[in-house]
């Protein structure tokens, strides 16, 4: 008897091993966006080429900035997740209007430029941790003496296709009745050089994507930003595909490890405190105490509210 038991010990041992051994394989199961890129052997970054000092094409053509050094870190983590140690990363150039789109038809696994995160986009891509903070600001010409929301009445204003300017600047309209007339250009670059030949006064967008144009200009002191108090601040993130919580987790665990590390403030001094690559510019902008509040306590929160 004491045999029998013995060997059916042995067999639920080992039943329960093998079950044990199922189970951590299950769990550990690929899913979603890295299933895709192991199955293809390619992870494909959504990029832009002139989102200074986040993402733009270098002297050289070669991708640099501040978003793409944090992606360049979660592609180290995929490579080791998918255990593709050589895996194949492409660079998809997007813009403001094509980046939900590329990202919906699984064009494109992870954007890695100047993405403001809102409740509205939410309903169709998914954010990682808040990045960078910005409040939304005008370029304009010193000459044009445009200073104020006031100064902007009954004028031609210009913003980039795609962005939450737009709508940001239509409620300002309806709200205080100002009247402008908004030109839309297909990026930021294009925007600027709208608003600097004149055919717009000023150029609205989230303040660092100003600052970054006029600081790459080929006369800075031409120019003069100035904030617009009234629209909400905007937090910026990563984008990638909504229901999908083993890629938001790698992702957002990896910014954790970097917010943790003080990897994250490295990168920004380096992006925003330093001489940029090729560029020979020096935006000069500190980090802003909401961004500084954002790393110690990281969210994915796309309410404004949450970041005052």
């Amino acid at each position: 008897m004491k045999s029998e038991f013995k060997h059916w010990g042995a067999a639920l041992a080992f039943v329960w091993a093998a079950s044990c051994l199922a189970s951590a394989a299950h769990s550990q199961e690929l899913t979603g966006t890295l299933q895709k890129i192991k199955s293809s052997g390619t992870m494909t970054l959504g990029v832009r080429e002139s989102s200074v000092p986040f993402s733009y094409l270098d002297d050289k053509q070669v991708y640099r900035g501040y978003s793409i050094d944090a992606c360049m870190k979660i592609v180290d983590a995929v490579k080791a997740k998918v255990g593709l140690p050589n895996l194949n990363v492409k660079y998809q150039p997007i813009t403001s209007a094509t980046r939900i789109p590329l990202m919906l038809n699984q064009t494109i696994d992870l954007t890695c430029g100047s993405d403001a995160n809102t409740l509205d986009r939410q309903r169709q891509v998914a954010f990682s941790y808040t990045l960078y903070v910005g409040n939304e600001a005008a370029a304009s010409l010193k000459r044009s003496n445009i200073r104020t929301l006031d100064d902007l009445r009954g004028k031609t204003v210009v913003t980039s296709s795609g962005t939450t300017d737009i709508a940001h600047i239509n409620e300002l309209n309806q709200q205080d009745g100002l009247g402008m007339k908004l030109t839309v250009a297909a990026d930021h670059a294009a925007s600027f050089m709208t608003m600097s030949s004149g055919r717009a006064v000023a150029f609205i967008i989230t303040d660092i994507l100003a600052a970054s144009q006029i600081a790459n200009a080929k006369n800075p002191d031409d120019y003069v930003m100035w904030n617009i108090e009234k629209m909400p601040v905007e937090p910026w993130a990563l984008m990638m595909r909504r229901n999908d919580p083993q890629f938001r987790a790698l992702v957002n665990d990896t910014l954790a490890d970097m917010f943790k590390s003080g990897q994250m403030n490295a990168l920004y001094q380096k992006w925003f405190e330093s001489t940029l690559p090729s560029l020979g510019i020096n935006l000069r902008i500190p980090m802003s105490e909401k961004l500084k509040h954002a790393i110690a306590v990281p969210n994915d929160s796309g309410d404004p509210k949450d970041y005052k």
